[in-house]
């Protein structure tokens, strides 16, 4: 009773849609087929039809006649859907295709494999070894000293630049603490 209720209340297209799905032997689907499937059709209606006004105008005519539908069918079906080359074409094609000769194997039994540097298989890496620099002396900095008690800028940056190169720069020194109370 309810599914005769909602096929009342249908749109007209919807209705086509679902008799069509009848008529090719669908009876099972989802509610949301029909849905689809008019939104494909009035898609495509929407574009014969615009593709019809637009030679309807350059023929200079007021109004869509049928010759403009036909012409606007046609034009989406040459470009929606290619023929394929009838069949004597393909066996033409084919005898001349088979007229060259396979080449001759020059492997025995097994799987011919291609040479080695087109295989994936091969090694294709090399081993990189970094040059050793020779270890560089490290400087007095016993001028630096006397000079500052923190170290600069330069050296900061040198030692962020050169990781493996050692730098040295003096420590500050500590104060002493006394803690002895005062009572």
């Amino acid at each position: 009773m309810a599914d005769k209720d909602e096929e009342l209340n249908m749109p007209r297209d919807a209705k086509i849609v679902k008799s069509l799905l009848k008529s090719m032997g669908v009876e099972d689907y989802e509610p949301r087929v029909i849905q689809k499937f008019l939104e494909l059709w009035y898609r495509y209606v929407v574009d014969v039809l615009t593709d019809a006004q637009v030679y309807s105008e350059h023929a200079s005519k007021a109004a869509i006649d049928c010759d403009d539908v036909k012409l606007a069918i046609q034009s989406k079906v040459n470009f929606s859907f290619s023929q394929p080359p009838p069949r004597e074409v393909l066996l033409e094609l084919a005898q001349n295709r088979n007229k060259i000769p396979l080449p001759k194997t020059i492997a025995g039994p097994g799987v011919p494999l291609p040479p080695d540097q087109d295989t994936l298989i091969s090694p294709n890496y090399q081993f990189a070894i970094p040059n050793k620099r020779p270890a560089e002396p490290i400087e007095d900095t016993e001028v630096e000293e006397a000079t500052t008690s923190n170290p600069s800028q330069e050296e900061k940056t040198d030692v962020q630049q050169n990781p493996n190169q050692r730098v040295s720069f003096p420590l500050p020194k500590r104060q002493k603490i006394n803690f002895k109370s005062h009572l």
